[in-house]
């Protein structure tokens, strides 16, 4: 029986290009509108394997992910990088000049601020998913609003291209993570990459200590996010990533850890997607 995975958003989103490119180009999809949506179907073992977008190049990390992630207590088992190109697409034969609304995600409108500066009478509104928009666009025949989304979505719902490549930073990549509600054991000489959680008080020396042992342990820190916790006052979550050449190294550095810090937590092990 074939895995069905769960993203945030249909086909012609990002996310179904990662799944595809991830998985295989005919994969079964649960399309959710929201991550919540797509933890819960993890949850209810609707899917099998979900697709969550973490951080992006210019927006920065989508927090509200990483509690989604720990809370719920899922696992990752690998991770990708997708290339983001931000298309601007509408019905054939409209200019930009016909365009009053641009609609899409909030991130994917955020990337994209110095292009839609050049176009005071655009209004920007915020949608759930860059490719629901542009289907939406097309399936209800919307003169006059346009969407953010990939070249893939406005091919798929024969959309005209306005404009492409308006994202601000050209370089605009986004890390996905591939999550489950298991963890799926590879073989330790595969593993190279892992994700931590851990809490800390806020007193002096505390979070550079632990660094300095994460450094001396053979562990190369690639992100760090920090998190305050609301039932504990002057308490923090850390989130981080680390790569690792030695798997024994990592092994003996997470026994280290997990004296040195409270709520030690492992979120993911797996293959570092970024070669």
């Amino acid at each position: 029986m074939e895995t069905k995975i769960a993203i945030q958003g249909i086909k012609g989103s990002f996310h179904h290009q990662v799944a595809q490119s991830y998985f295989n180009s005919d994969v079964v999809l649960d399309e959710c509108m929201s991550f919540s949506d797509l933890v819960k179907s993890l949850l209810r073992k609707e899917s099998g394997k979900g697709i969550m977008a973490l951080e992006n190049s210019i927006a920065g990390s989508i927090i509200p992910n990483y509690a989604l992630i720990d809370q719920n207590n899922l696992h990752i088992i690998g991770e990708y990088y997708l290339g983001i190109n931000m298309t601007l697409m509408a019905l054939k034969g409209q200019k930009i000049e016909d365009i009053k609304e641009v609609h899409s995600h909030p991130i994917a409108l955020l990337q994209c601020g110095v292009f839609f500066s050049q176009y005071p009478h655009i209004k920007l509104v915020e949608s759930p998913d860059t490719a629901e928009t542009a289907q939406r666009i097309q399936r209800e025949q919307l003169k006059g609003i346009a969407a953010v989304a990939s070249p893939v979505a406005a091919s798929l719902y024969d959309l005209e291209v306005l404009a492409s490549d308006i994202h601000t930073i050209k370089n605009n990549t986004t890390r996905f993570v591939i999550v489950k509600t298991t963890n799926k054991v590879i073989p330790e000489n595969e593993i190279n990459k892992a994700s931590l959680k851990f809490e800390l008080e806020d007193e002096q020396g505390n979070l550079a200590l632990i660094l300095n042992e994460m450094n001396q342990s053979g562990l190369n820190l690639t992100k760090i996010q920090s998190m305050p916790i609301i039932q504990k006052p002057w308490t923090y979550s850390f989130f981080v990533d680390v790569t690792f050449d030695d798997y024994k190294k990592y092994r003996k550095a997470k026994e280290i850890l997990e004296l040195k810090t409270r709520e030690f937590k492992i979120l993911g092990e797996y293959k570092n997607g970024r070669v």
